[in-house]
């Protein structure tokens, strides 16, 4: 694992950074491979993210988006992430509807919707051995409990090693998620944190020792590039 933690100035300077950088990525991916692949988070550090990329020339047919974990609601509802990331990006620019991949949320219940997620992944990435596909970038956020995606401290998700997706609990509330292990495989991995509140689980998570389970961005050890996109708020006690 390559990893690099970058403390910047303020937010608009941590977007400015997460922008170039994956778009670096984008160019990248598309000149190896023909495609780049994205999976988003929700919140709001990466909305402003997500509005200045739709304001970028790229070559949206060649761009596949997906979801690192959603809110078990339908895609119109006002928390879905689906529909945060269609109001600040997707909706603005010319990227055709088949290479946007949303959670399936209308299924008659969340085990469904991940065993359907997970297999959409596979046939996308022609993929039904033991090893886990490689995603370009995956996005991620950081709550103040250390989760990230929909893995949540001390919830079973934590322990599904053998999946690509599964379902996430906040609070009693299912969420659809991706698993460490296939987040751990991607090429790219960056964290964007904001705010003075996430600082003591930042001095957990990067702690020589501590508790996966309980501080569970831990768990997010990528085998290729690991990034922590801080603003200084967030970042205060890592700067040296």
């Amino acid at each position: 694992m390559n990893k690099t933690v970058e403390v910047l100035p303020d937010k608009p300077a941590l977007v400015a950074r997460a922008l170039e950088l994956i778009l670096s990525k984008l160019e990248t991916a598309i000149e190896q491979r023909g495609r780049f692949t994205i999976a988003l988070s929700g919140g709001s550090t990466p909305k402003p993210l997500y509005e200045a990329i739709a304001n970028q020339k790229l070559p949206w047919d060649k761009i596949h988006i997906f979801w690192g974990d959603e809110r078990y609601v339908p895609p119109d509802h006002p928390d879905s992430n689906e529909l945060m990331t269609r109001r600040a990006w997707l909706d603005h620019v010319d990227i055709p509807a088949a290479n946007i991949h949303p959670v399936p949320t209308l299924e008659t219940n969340p085990e469904l919707a991940a065993a359907k997620y997970e297999q959409q992944l596979k046939e996308f990435f022609n993929s039904s051995g033991v090893e886990f596909p490689s995603l370009d970038v995956v996005l991620l956020g950081m709550g103040d409990d250390a989760h990230t995606a929909s893995l949540f401290p001390h919830t079973e998700a934590l322990k599904v090693r053998d999946r690509l997706v599964t379902v996430g609990n906040k609070d009693g509330n299912p969420r659809i998620s991706f698993t460490y292990p296939f987040i751990n495989a991607a090429n790219s991995v960056i964290f964007l944190v904001a705010g003075a509140n996430k600082r003591p689980a930042l001095a957990q998570v990067f702690a020589p020792v501590a508790d996966d389970f309980t501080y569970p961005s831990r768990l997010i050890r990528p085998q290729g590039e690991l990034w922590w996109l801080l603003d200084a708020t967030a970042g205060l006690e890592l700067q040296h």
